[in-house]
């Protein structure tokens, strides 16, 4: 039987993994679209390898962003679990 209390970790890593690479996204299409958050884009360029203002770079950071935001909130859901 699974445990009630504490937090889901694979639903934490999955909820946190998917509004990080809807940000990537809106953020890349603003930039290549309007040029707004350029200087964003590339300074997440340089945590993303791959991501830029580009429909193939905008592919990469989504790529890059949902992982980034799914071992993040796995990790945040397992620690809290281990504390609480």
């Amino acid at each position: 039987m699974a445990k009630t209390n504490g937090l889901s970790v694979k639903g934490l890593g999955l909820s946190l993994g998917i509004i990080t690479a809807l940000g990537i996204l809106v953020l890349g299409i603003t930039s290549m679209v309007w040029g707004w958050g350029t200087e964003l884009v590339d300074f997440t360029g340089n945590l993303y390898i791959g991501y830029d203002a580009s429909v193939k770079g905008i592919i990469a950071g989504i790529i890059w962003g949902f992982v980034d935001g799914f071992v993040g909130g796995a990790l945040l859901a397992w620690v809290y679990n281990k504390v609480s």
